[in-house]
């Protein structure tokens, strides 16, 4: 079954109506966007919630990063930016789980993420580390031998079909799964995750 992460959550309300549709994650983003939140409203949002908190952020320090985690109670992280790679790698040292983050503008190569890490295939987009709403070109990805996430332009309508075509171990949304910038609908939430979910039974 697919996993499926919901990103950009910015309310206890979303993030409780993902983990009940059946979410496996969701995304707390501490970068400026539509979707950012404060460290205390991370805490708030994910507590005691179901599923794996997965911490968003944009050039920040591996030291920076693990007391962010610590702070929000999450139990991911996804660096984008600069510092990526050794906060990604301070990350998994401390045993949580890292969505690394791969910027597609060509054919897939992920041989740069180290094993244990989780890649992450968005398109690539100037000035932007995700939640672009744009997807990229799936025959770019090619058979890969390893799990990855799949991002990039999905939304309830298109998932499914992308589940099938692409085989991914994952799936994750955000802006496709809004009513207004930085707004979650719950119906899509809902639909999302469900036909997400739904895909490989």
């Amino acid at each position: 079954m697919t996993w499926v992460k919901v990103c950009g959550v910015t309310d206890r309300k979303i993030a409780e109506v993902a983990a009940d549709a059946g979410a496996d994650a969701i995304g707390l983003v501490l970068a400026v966007s539509p979707r950012m939140v404060t460290v205390d409203l991370a805490r708030q949002i994910g507590r005691g919630i179901p599923v794996v908190k997965v911490l968003v952020t944009v050039d920040m320090p591996p030291d920076e990063l693990i007391v962010a985690v610590e702070q929000t109670g999450s139990d991911a992280v996804q660096p984008h930016g600069r510092h990526a790679a050794d906060s990604a790698g301070a990350a998994q040292r401390a045993g949580l789980l890292v969505l690394r983050p791969v910027s597609v503008n060509g054919v897939v190569d992920l041989g740069f993420v180290p094993a244990g890490q989780l890649p992450l295939l968005d398109a690539a987009a100037d000035g932007s580390h995700g939640g672009s709403g744009r997807a990229f070109d799936w025959n770019l990805i090619g058979h890969q031998q390893r799990d990855f996430v799949l991002a990039g332009g999905l939304d309830p309508e298109n998932v499914a079909n992308a589940v099938a075509r692409v085989r991914p171990f994952g799936v994750d949304a955000s802006s496709g799964l809004e009513s207004a910038p930085g707004v979650k609908d719950a119906v899509l939430v809902r639909r999302f995750v469900e036909r997400a979910k739904a895909a490989r039974s």
